[in-house]
Formats: C-alpha cells, sequence, structure tokens
C-alpha cells in the first residue's frame, strides 16, 4: 500500500512539471505530416493583411502558428480555428481536402469567413470531429447527409446568416444552404449544440421529428430556416434544450402549445413570426426562463403574466399589438436587465414606468427603449435612481416638459436617446455631471436649450451627438472641440449664427450635419479630412468658392448657399485620384461659368444635383463616364447644345431634370432604349424640337414626364399606355421610386425631391413623389387628335395638354382616369361635345377646357358646375357654370308620341333654314294676300284658333 502511495505520487509530479522518462520535456512539437497538410490548405487559400503570416516553412512548430492547438504530450493537431475576429479579414478560396490528414482533429471552426460553393464532402470523413463550425460564410447548396457520419458531434453550427443584436437577422451576400430531409441528424447522438440559423427547412416537413431523436440536445437555434409548421409531439425529448431560437420564420396562429413542457429552458426566441393570441397562461411554467424575444408579432392582450417570469433577465417585446400598458407586477421581475417594449401602444406615463421600476428593479435594469410606445408626461427625479441604466430610448412618444437634473446620475449611461418629443427648458452642465461613459446623445426634434459655460469641459468622450432642432445658438458650441473621437455629429437647425471654427473638422469626424443654420464666411478646405463621409451644409449663408475634398467623401450637400464661381478647381484637383463621392448637392447658389471635363474620377457618383446656378455652355461628354448615375438635375442654369450622346452609358438613370435651359435638339430614341429605369423625364422650358420616338413608350417605369414649352410637334405615339406605372399605385411599403437597390442609405433622400407645375404653380414634391403621376405636354406644337389609349392611364393625376394643335374630340372614356386631379386641354381645337364620363371624376380640382371648339351642353354634376366659367370660355358651350342657358323649342303631343324624342339635330337645323326660305317667298305670297284680303284674314284667325285647342309649345331650358 505504502509502495502504491509513492508510485501515485511519483506520477503526479512528474505529469504536473511535464517530466519525460526518457529525459527532457515531454513537449514534442509538430508532427511533419500535419505541417505540411495545413500548408497545402492554406495554399488554396485567398488570405487577407497577415492573417496567417506565421504559417510558414520558416516556423517549424506549426502549433505555434495562429488558429492551431496541439496535444502537448503526442504533437497532433487537435483543434484548427480560424474564425475571423469582427468579420475582418476573412479567408476565402477553397478548403483543401488536406485536412483529412489532420487524422486526430477534434475541433475544426471556419465560421465568419468567405468560402462559397457547397460544403465539402469530405469533411464528413473527419470522424474525430467533436466540433465543426461552418457558420457565417457563403456556403449553398444541399446540405450533404453524410454529415451523419460524424457520430461523435456535439457542436455543429452551419448557419448562413449573420445575428446581430437588436437588428434581427442579415443574410450573407450569396445563396442560402437547403436540406431535402434531415433524416441524417438522428444519427448525431451525442450533438448538444445545434445551429442552423438560415438554412433552408421549408422542404422538411419532419424537422421537430427529427430533433426530438437528439435527447441531448442543449442548445437549438433554427432562425430564419422558413419554417411555417410546427407540429404536435406527443412526447418531448428536449429534457435538457436551455436556448431555442425560432425567430423570423413563419409560424402564425397562437404560440404552440407543446413549448410548455420545455421547463428547462433559459432562452426563447420566437421574433419575427405572425403570432396573433395573447401570451398563453402556461408561460410561468417556464420557470426557469433568463431571456425571451416576442418582438415583432402580432401578438396582442396584456403583459399581466410576464409578471410570474422572476428569473427573466432579457424582455424583448417590442411591435406587437399589447394593450394596458406596462402592469404593476412587472415590478416583481427583479432579476431584469433589460426591456424593450418599443413600438407598443402602452399609452402610459413616463411616471408610472419609473414607478413600477423602481422597486427592485431599478438597482439591475440596464437597458430600457421605450421608443414609439406613446408614452406621455413629464419625467421625474425617479429617473436617477436607476444607476445600471446603460441603454435609454425614448424615441417618437410625447414626453414633454424638462429634463429633471436627477439624469446626471446615471453613472453608468451611454446611449441616451430621448429625440423625437415635446421637451422644453434647460439643459446645463448639471445634466451632465456624472456621465463619464456617455457615447450616444440624441435629443433631436426638441425645444431643449442648451446653456452651458464658454469654458465647459463636459465629463464625456461622445461618439454620437444629435441635437437638431435644439438651441445651441447663436455662437458655435465651443465645448465639441474637447470632443476627440466624436465621429457622427448632427446640430442642424440649432440656431447657429457664427462662422465654422478652425479646429472643427480636425476631429475625426465620418459625418457632420450642420444645415438650416446662418452659418457665414467660406468653407475650410476637407482635404486632410480623410475619415469625413458625410458633410451637409445646406440652407446656411455660407459664400466664397467651393472647397477641396478629401477622395473618401461621399455625399455632400451644399445647396442653398451663397457660394460663386467656377468649379473647375473643385473637379479637377488630383485628377488621377478616384473619389469617393456619392451624393453631390450644389443647387441654390450662385456658382457660374462652363462645367469643366474632370468627371473622369467620379465614377461612383449617384446623385449630382446643379440646379439654380449661372453655370453656361454645353454639358461635358465625360458625363458619360458616370455609370451609376441614378439622379441628374441640371434645372434652371443657361446650358446649351444638344444632350451629351455619353448619357445613354447611365443606364441606371432614375430622374432627368433638365428644365428651364436653353438646350436645343431631338428627343432621341435612346433615351426610351436605355433608361429602363427612368420614373422622371422633365426636360420643360428648352428649345427641343421634333417628333416623340415611339421608343419613349419603353419607359414602362415613367411616372412624370414633363416635356413643356418646348417646339416638340407631331401626334402622340398612340403606345403611350406602355406607361404601367402609370397605371398602378405606390403604397406606403413601398420602397421609394426603386430605391432599395441603392447601397448608400442617403440617396433615396435626395431623390424625393422634385419641382413640378401643379395647377398653374410651381410645387416641390419631396416625400410623396412616389405618389405622384404626371404628363405635361404643354406649350408645345403637337397636333392630331388625344390618343384613345391615354384613358388606359388610370392612376394618372394630371394631364397637361394645352397650347398646342390638338383637334377632335375628348377621348369618350376620359372618365375612366378615375384619379385625374387636374385636366388642362386649354388653347388647343378640340371640337364635339364635352364628353358626360367627365362627371364620373371626383377627384378633379382642376379644369380648363377654355379656347378650344368645344359645343353642346357642358354636362350635368355638382363637380363641373363648381367650376369657374373661365374654364369653358371660348368655346360654343352653354350651361352652368356658364351664365347663358342652352334654349331649345320642343313641341309636346297631348295624346300621341309622347316620350318619343324631338329629333335629331339636323333635321332642326334643316327646318329653320326651310322656314327662313319660306318666310323669304312666301312672305307676299301668302301674308302679303292676308294683308290685302279682309275675308282670308278672318279664315286664318279661325284656323288658329282650332289650333291652340289641340297643340301647345314648351319652353324648355337645357342646364
Amino acid at each position: 500500500m505504502k509502495t502504491m502511495s509513492i508510485f501515485l505520487a511519483f506520477l503526479f509530479i512528474s505529469t504536473t512539471l511535464n517530466i519525460s522518462f526518457c529525459g527532457g520535456s515531454s513537449y514534442r512539437g509538430c508532427i511533419e505530416s500535419e505541417r505540411q497538410a495545413l500548408l497545402r490548405f492554406k495554399k488554396d487559400l485567398i488570405v487577407d493583411s497577415n492573417r496567417l503570416a506565421s504559417w510558414t516553412s520558416g516556423h517549424a512548430d506549426c502549433c505555434t502558428w495562429s488558429g492551431i492547438f496541439c496535444d502537448n504530450l503526442t504533437g497532433h493537431v487537435l483543434e484548427l480555428n480560424l474564425s475571423s475576429p469582427q468579420y475582418r479579414s476573412m479567408l476565402g478560396g477553397k478548403v483543401n481536402p488536406s485536412l483529412l490528414d489532420l487524422k486526430h482533429l477534434r475541433s475544426l471552426d471556419l465560421s465568419v469567413n468567405d468560402f462559397s460553393g457547397q460544403i465539402p464532402k469530405f469533411l464528413c470523413d473527419m470522424h474525430n470531429l467533436r466540433y465543426l463550425d461552418l457558420s457565417l460564410n457563403s456556403f449553398q447548396g444541399i446540405i450533404p447527409h453524410q454529415l451523419g457520419n460524424l457520430s461523435n458531434l456535439q457542436y455543429l453550427a452551419l448557419g448562413s446568416g449573420l445575428d446581430v443584436d437588436n437588428l434581427g437577422w442579415l443574410p450573407t451576400s450569396l445563396g442560402r444552404l437547403d436540406v431535402d430531409n434531415l433524416g441524417w441528424l438522428s444519427s448525431l447522438s451525442l450533438l448538444k449544440h445545434l445551429d442552423l440559423r438560415g438554412v433552408d427547412l421549408s422542404k422538411s416537413f419532419d424537422w421537430l421529428h427529427v430533433i426530438n431523436t437528439l435527447p441531448s440536445l442543449v442548445v437549438l437555434k433554427l432562425r430564419s430556416c422558413g419554417i411555417h409548421y410546427f407540429p404536435q409531439l406527443p412526447i418531448v425529448n428536449f429534457s435538457f434544450l436551455e436556448t431555442l431560437d425560432l425567430s423570423y420564420n413563419h409560424f402564425e396562429g397562437p404560440i404552440p402549445y407543446g413549448l410548455q413542457n420545455l421547463t428547462s429552458l433559459r432562452y426563447l426566441g420566437l421574433s419575427g413570426n405572425y403570432f396573433n393570441s395573447p401570451i398563453p397562461n402556461w408561460f410561468y411554467r417556464l420557470s426557469r426562463l433568463q431571456g425571451l424575444r416576442l418582438d415583432d408579432n402580432w401578438l396582442k392582450g396584456t403583459l399581466g403574466i410576464l409578471g410570474n417570469l422572476t428569473s427573466i433577465e432579457e424582455l424583448h417585446l417590442s411591435s406587437n399589438g399589447f394593450e394596458g400598458g406596462i402592469p404593476k407586477s412587472m415590478g416583481r421581475l427583479c432579476n431584469l436587465r433589460s426591456i424593450s417594449i418599443s413600438f407598443v401602444n402602452l399609452s402610459q406615463p413616463i411616471s408610472d414606468v419609473f414607478d413600477i421600476f423602481s422597486r427592485c428593479v431599478s438597482d439591475e435594469l440596464e437597458i430600457l427603449d421605450l421608443s414609439g410606445s406613446q408614452v406621455f408626461g413629464q419625467f421625474t427625479d425617479r429617473l436617477g435612481q436607476f444607476k445600471k441604466l446603460h441603454t435609454f430610448s425614448l424615441f417618437y412618444n410625447s414626453i414633454s416638459g424638462s429634463i429633471p437634473s436627477s439624469l446626471g446620475e446615471l453613472s453608468s449611461l451611454k446611449y441616451l436617446g430621448i429625440g423625437y418629443n415635446k421637451l422644453n427648458g434647460t439643459v446645463s452642465e448639471m445634466h451632465f455631471s456624472n456621465l463619464t461613459r456617455l457615447l450616444e446623445f440624441n435629443a433631436n426634434e426638441n425645444s431643449l436649450i442648451f446653456q452651458v459655460s464658454h469654458h465647459w469641459v463636459p465629463p464625456f468622450q461622445l461618439r454620437t451627438l444629435v441635437l437638431s432642432s435644439c438651441h445651441l445658438g447663436p455662437q458655435f458650441p465651443l465645448w465639441l472641440r474637447s470632443q476627440k473621437h466624436l465621429e457622427f455629429l448632427d446640430i442642424s437647425d440649432s440656431r447657429i449664427k457664427d462662422a465654422i471654427p478652425t479646429f472643427l473638422f480636425k476631429i475625426p469626424f465620418i459625418s457632420v450635419n450642420l444645415s438650416h443654420n446662418q452659418l457665414y464666411g467660406q468653407i475650410p478646405n476637407l482635404i486632410e479630412s480623410t475619415q469625413l463621409e458625410v458633410l451637409d451644409l445646406n440652407s446656411n449663408n455660407l459664400s466664397g468658392s467651393m472647397p477641396l475634398i478629401s477622395f473618401q467623401l461621399s455625399l455632400l450637400d451644399l445647396s442653398n448657399n451663397f457660394l460663386s464661381g467656377p468649379i473647375f478647381h473643385f473637379l479637377c484637383h488630383k485628377l488621377n485620384e478616384s473619389k469617393s463621392l456619392e451624393i453631390l448637392i450644389l443647387n441654390n447658389n450662385s456658382l457660374s461659368e462652363v462645367i469643366p471635363d474632370c468627371w473622369a474620377n467620379l465614377e461612383v457618383l449617384k446623385v449630382l444635383n446643379l440646379a439654380n446656378n449661372r453655370f453656361t455652355g454645353k454639358f461635358p461628354a465625360s458625363i458619360g463616364n458616370l455609370s451609376s448615375l441614378h439622379l441628374l438635375k441640371l434645372r434652371k442654369n443657361n446650358f446649351s447644345g444638344t444632350i451629351p450622346v455619353s448619357l445613354k452609358n447611365c443606364t441606371g438613370m432614375v430622374s432627368l431634370d433638365l428644365g428651364e435651359n436653353e438646350f436645343v435638339g431631338n428627343l432621341k430614341a435612346w433615351v426610351g432604349e436605355r433608361f429602363s429605369r427612368m420614373k422622371i423625364l422633365n426636360l420643360r422650358s428648352n428649345k427641343f424640337s421634333g417628333h416623340l420616338p415611339k421608343e419613349l413608350c419603353d419607359l414602362s417605369s415613367l411616372q412624370i414626364l414633363d416635356l413643356a414649352d418646348n417646339n416638340f410637334f407631331g401626334t402622340i405615339p398612340r403606345c403611350i399606355n406602355n406607361f404601367s406605372a402609370m397605371m398602378t399605385k405606390s403604397s406606403d411599403e413601398e420602397s421609394d421610386m426603386s430605391y432599395e437597390t441603392f447601397e448608400s442609405t442617403y440617396v433615396s433622400t435626395y431623390l424625393e425631391g422634385e419641382l413640378l407645375v401643379n395647377k398653374g404653380h410651381m410645387v416641390e414634391y419631396n416625400t410623396i413623389l412616389k405618389f405622384v403621376r404626371r404628363i405635361d405636354l404643354s406649350k408645345n406644337n403637337f397636333f392630331g387628335q388625344i390618343p384613345t389609349e391615354v384613358t388606359n392611364l388610370s392612376e394618372l393625376q394630371s394631364l397637361n395638354l394645352s397650347h398646342n394643335g390638338f383637334t377632335g374630340r375628348i377621348p369618350e372614356k376620359i372618365g375612366d382616369m378615375r384619379s385625374l386631379e387636374s385636366i388642362d386641354f386649354s388653347r388647343n381645337q378640340l371640337s364635339g361635345e364635352i364628353p358626360q364620363s367627365i362627371s364620373s371624376l371626383t377627384f378633379l380640382s382642376h379644369l380648363n377646357l377654355s379656347n378650344n371648339n368645344l359645343t353642346g351642353r357642358i354636362p350635368s354634376s355638382t363637380q363641373l358646375s363648381g367650376f369657374d366659367a373661365s374654364c369653358f370660355t371660348g368655346n360654343q358651350l352653354c350651361g352652368p357654370p356658364l351664365p347663358n342657358n342652352c334654349i331649345v323649342t320642343v313641341p309636346t303631343v297631348n295624346n300621341q308620341n309622347k316620350g318619343e324624342k324631338d329629333g335629331n339635330e339636323d333635321e332642326v337645323n334643316w327646318f329653320f333654314v326651310s322656314m327662313a326660305l319660306g318666310f323669304i317667298v312666301g312672305f307676299w305670297s301668302f301674308i302679303g294676300s292676308l294683308l290685302v284680303n279682309r275675308r282670308w284674314r278672318y279664315l286664318y284667325c279661325q284656323f288658329l284658333n282650332s289650333l291652340e285647342d289641340k297643340l301647345g309649345s314648351v319652353v324648355r331650358k337645357c342646364y
């Protein structure tokens, strides 16, 4: 016994001290065959930077290479971890089968990379694997069934998407993985962790039955898998299941009843489905639950049952139909760390919320998000009790009054969002006294007044500051000088009347918005601001010339200022340096001279607005280099010449506005052929001429066509009914003008503005532009008939064909254009009657048919009679609202032919002609005889008396 004790002690000491019986250290280092296998593996990789710099033949011991973990005794590679940190320096290329030579490999992690194609089947032969993570790559196709051969697997992750906290699910760039069935999973009896997020399971109707055969499962993640059916199981084997994520699938109806048996659950994710029931009462059985996500569903009812989940730490309830507010019972959730109830109709005072959570919850609460939840009332000093609160979001509510000074006691606060409320009063240094950790502060669209001393140095270092519409001026806030890490600054519309300080652009900004102030002076050169991507200085009093910019700037808005001079130095500086500029907005300044031919280095430009300046001359041909251009506005300058042919290279054009210039030439066929995505074409007030090409009808996406005030002639192409976008409505949910295809989040904002003539007045359309459907061909030389095909444009709202030479009748089916709000056909040569169907245009608020050759009565309707008489003058019309009534004499018969028509119009006309001739011929032969012969006069009077008893006459007025 004593000998055995000595032996065990010796064995323990030798193992602890890594002493080998053969002498020296027990560490063997890398196996040569495995080192060679790893080098072959690296050879097929596409590697960014120096990520695998240690993987060289010069480093003999592969166990010291990055991502490699070996057995200290045998030297065999046990783990290979090449997951990319924070989505940087990702690996691509091919996964080489040389990994099969790592016969002792237990863990393989290739997650968060850019491997594509199908999952390599040779991985299914690595039978010693216990851990396999291929998630967050670009693999696609069918998951190989042979993965079922890896019977030692305890961890399997194949998810093909990016799970971002609070942002839901974002798919990767390429396709997604798919399964035809999950039967192979049943062979992995040791599996504890299964992650199939983003894998298409829509064809696998037995998904739950198969997964139910995995009794050791602890974690199951099936987020965004296209599942729409939750089958019922007689027996559930998930006795160890702690994490279940079924978010962002297609479940609907009530929350599945079978979930109540998963009493070991610590996390349950059901976000982003179509559940529409109240929260079931059996939720109290999930007593171990620490995390619950029910956000983005259609759930209803009250939140009372949640007060029983006393273990809960994280609670997400946003974007549902809950009612009744936050119940007092939730004050018992003493372990609660995070709660989000944004965009839920709480209709509750903020003071009540503070009272509920100021019990035991206030000591632990770290995240409180009530954005858009219709919370109202005023803050109370209870705010200062939430000492651990680091994220506080109250955007889009109706909170009023001032901010209590107790805000300054929240020393853990990092993110404060109180924008879009009704706050007022003064904000002073006291409000920020202990906010040393504050990183983001957003109080925009309130009426707060900031009063701090001129030399104040805040205790925080912000990354984001948004105070638009608050009162910071009149001097520029000098305390910003202390913010060394500020990246996003928005102090627009903050009543600043000052020059731009010299220190400002020494701060490493990414985005700066100083618009809608009264800044004056010159804009400093930005050539050294290499981190700056967005600069918005629109609507100020800035003057001088254009500044130089860095190659990194992607958005520059200097509109509505007093900038002057040429833009040669701005465009042509460093011609060989490619710039990142995507959006350039310079409208409403006094910039002048000829546009230089320096557009070649701006190949990523998407939006160019030079409207309302003093530019002259021809637009340069290098505009064709801007193949990414979506919007071009040159309105109201002095440009001349023809449209550059090179513009046809800009095939992504959505909006083209050349109005109010001196452009000449014809409208070329390539406009219709090349601009298939075009929504807006505005050539108003130029000197264009010629026929409209039939290819113009190829612009099926066109919503606004304005060719007014030019010299176009000929007929309107009958294919006008190919403008299919004028037959469909845009919904509120629709992404504006197909802008969803654009990479920049700012592009849609700058495509939402357009000046249009509406009812004779120039009007600027912004956010509602996607709903507008208009055609204006006025003040040209068009002739012929208005094509009947125009009446197929059922969603057209405005049609202006005035000041042309159109002839013929107004289309009879004009009443089919139910959305028409404005019609102007004035000053043409239209004839015939106004169609009766025009009375059915219930939205019509502007009508001008004056100065044509229209005849007959104006159709009777409340809509038309309400227009001014001037809308119909210059025609041969009668009836309201004109003062001249239509008068027709119609004989009536007492006993016969009642209800018959009075006869057609031609017969009436011939009757009056005959009567006139009869008067001339018969006056002396008949009437004259009566005057001479007394007896004949007597007999004629008797005849008239007898006729009076049989016939009568009625005078009818036509309205």
